[in-house]
């Protein structure tokens, strides 16, 4: 729960993000864990949770996914693919259940439109504009609900995800190394991006 994963749906595009922090209790693993985990050209995944459930069923539902598109060839949708995970979550819910959150987001091909899921470790899935996980959520989305437009550029959504950081550097209780995000668009990934928190302290002024 102390780590962040956040989406942001856009009308062209889709903004995701987490913290690069791995850990367990008290303990720091890695300090470049990248929580995004891409699950077809135009779609990706972010997971959050107790880390080896991360890694086990992230890696599951990724190969399944790409083995589909091998099979059929063709890809899944954004919604999809959150649909079929959310099976595969609450399969496992009353068998060997997977302490495991999600954002899934995307942009699909056929419809022309952006896609954002929220989805928890109960396999509880819902559409929305932006979703965040961990108790560093609590702190953004009220930002979100201040600042957010469906119509930003791309250089208005970083400014957002500027905000949503600083609120989480001034109120949070634990210090993240480091912030990746990427956008997802009908071109599909861009390249990882990484912010540091002295990064985000320098743009909030710019802000200002």
């Amino acid at each position: 729960m102390t780590e962040f994963v956040l989406g942001i749906r856009f009308k062209d595009f889709v903004l995701l993000a987490g913290d690069t922090a791995a850990g367990r209790s008290i303990m720091v693993m890695k300090q470049d864990q990248d929580k995004m985990m891409k699950l077809g050209d135009e779609v990706g995944m972010l997971i959050c949770g107790e880390l080896g459930d991360c890694i086990s069923f992230g890696e599951y539902i990724q190969k399944n996914i790409q083995l589909y598109r091998i099979r059929h060839g063709y890809a899944m949708s954004p919604h999809a693919a959150a649909n079929w995970t959310r099976s595969q979550l609450a399969y496992y819910l009353r068998r060997s259940p997977y302490m495991v959150n999600m954002v899934i987001g995307g942009y699909d091909t056929d419809t022309k439109q952006t896609k954002l899921y929220f989805m928890d470790y109960l396999a509880s899935l819902v559409e929305v504009p932006y979703a965040a996980h961990g108790y560093s959520g609590y702190f953004v989305l009220s930002v979100l609900d201040r600042f957010y437009k469906e119509d930003m550029t791309r250089e208005e959504a970083l400014k957002l995800l500027v905000r949503c950081l600083a609120e989480l550097k001034k109120r949070f209780l634990i210090n993240f190394p480091a912030f990746s995000y990427y956008f997802v668009d009908e071109s599909g990934f861009s390249d990882k991006e990484t912010i540091t928190p002295e990064e985000v302290q320098v743009q909030m002024e710019g802000l200002k």
